[in-house]
């Protein structure tokens, strides 16, 4: 909203206003209004909270320290949401097809993490939303996603076409010349990682079905986007299980995807590192600026020993915006490697639970890979305490984080 009140003082003249015109200023105000909303606003919402008597139902699993966060206030992501929103709100132009995306995503996602935590917490059932419920939701978001991404004119990618130009010097002698023209197309693209030709057309293993093509492409086009928003919402829902261990994740990640939006929305980058041009994604460092801020100001309270825990309103959220925004900037098949943290632990649990189902039919008495899953409870289980774990997994997020960026001059 602020957007179009400078734009418009800057056409009356007034000094200064035309520096809502330069990303860089707003994504700057939007952290730092981000960071600071999320620590004002966080306090009263524990004290609502508490009032309440919204607290987290906590199950003796013999962890240590575990049953003192019983009645810790939960569903703390509101915080979490509401310090993303009324920045992107005041900062980013709302015209935005990429923002408009960012904002619905964030919104539908923190509503369905909101009805679990509901259910848990009001209703008593510590089995939250009805687990088919939770994937319609998905489901429904990566639908329209994909269906925005596909048909809106507005979403394009950038494409470069060499041209061989024969000339003749001086000394009669041809040369040959190479010679770039840009032009933006409509199709759907990502980004391969470790090749010098690293653009994929989600079409592209359809050149078979003729007339057909396209729709086959866009139901594997949907089914990708679908898959990528679940994967890493669910992830993150799974490492949301220790003190300031989901949100500190989430705050790495977002630096670095706020990298690549940064590069893939400036044309002399995008030309240099070799990577894919986004036309109008500027818009969506301002978004994720936001996201780095409201992650950060959120520790100030989720942090060991916590006063708020983020719940599923949170936790959902923060894995669908990773993952929506990976694939608004074309680079969701990083994710592996960026949100390395949110693989583990969904695999950590895959494979306890896969295992002990064969080994309980084969022998008789299930058997287990780790001491506890998700892997963090692994480590608690081993004795290690609880900020140590925590701290060592950002540790490797940051690891993970670089090597991702470092992807950028690997072909």
């Amino acid at each position: 909203m602020l957007y179009y009140l400078f734009q418009y003082l800057k056409e009356i003249g007034m000094p200064g206003a035309g520096l809502f015109q330069y990303i860089s200023f707003r994504a700057g105000l939007a952290a730092i209004i981000s960071l600071i909303m999320a620590t004002v606003i966080g306090r009263r919402i524990i004290h609502l909270l508490q009032k309440q008597q919204i607290g987290e139902i906590v199950r003796d699993l013999g962890l240590e320290g575990q049953l003192q966060k019983k009645g810790t206030p939960t569903m703390g992501g509101v915080i979490i949401i509401a310090s993303i929103l009324l920045p992107v709100l005041l900062f980013n132009r709302l015209d935005n097809v990429y923002v408009i995306l960012m904002i619905v995503a964030t919104l539908w996602l923190g509503t369905l993490g909101f009805l679990d935590d509901y259910i848990k917490v009001f209703k008593k059932d510590k089995e939250g939303l009805a687990g088919r419920f939770k994937i319609v939701g998905q489901v429904g978001i990566g639908l329209i996603i994909a269906g925005t991404m596909y048909f809106n004119s507005d979403v394009m990618v950038r494409e470069k076409t060499s041209i061989e130009v024969v000339s003749e010097n001086v000394q009669d002698e041809s040369q040959t010349i190479i010679k770039t023209k840009s032009h933006d197309v409509k199709a759907p693209m990502t980004s391969v990682p470790f090749f010098k030709n690293n653009k994929f057309d989600y079409r592209s293993p359809f050149f078979w079905a003729g007339d057909a093509q396209d729709a086959l492409g866009w139901l594997f086009y949907a089914f990708v986007i679908i898959f990528v928003l679940t994967a890493v919402s669910n992830g993150a829902n799974m490492t949301d299980g220790l003190d300031g261990l989901a949100a500190g994740v989430s705050a790495i990640i977002g630096t670095a995807l706020g990298i690549f939006a940064y590069v893939s929305s400036h044309t002399e980058y995008a030309n240099y590192l070799n990577i894919m041009y986004i036309p109008n994604s500027s818009e969506l460092v301002i978004y994720i600026a936001a996201f780095i801020g409201a992650t950060v100001g959120f520790l100030w309270y989720n942090s060991y020993p916590a006063q708020v825990f983020m719940g599923d309103t949170g936790s959902l959220t923060l894995g669908g915006i990773i993952g929506l925004f990976a694939i608004l900037i074309r680079i969701e098949l990083l994710l592996p490697i960026l949100c390395g943290i949110f693989l583990v632990e969904n695999l950590s649990v895959m494979l306890q639970v896969s295992y002990f189902k064969y080994t309980k039919k084969k022998y008789g008495e299930g058997r287990r890979i780790f001491r506890m899953a998700p892997l963090h409870h692994h480590y608690q289980k081993k004795g290690y305490v609880e900020p140590k774990i925590v701290t060592r997994f950002w540790l490797v997020g940051i690891i993970l984080a670089i090597l991702t960026l470092v992807t950028l001059k690997i072909r």
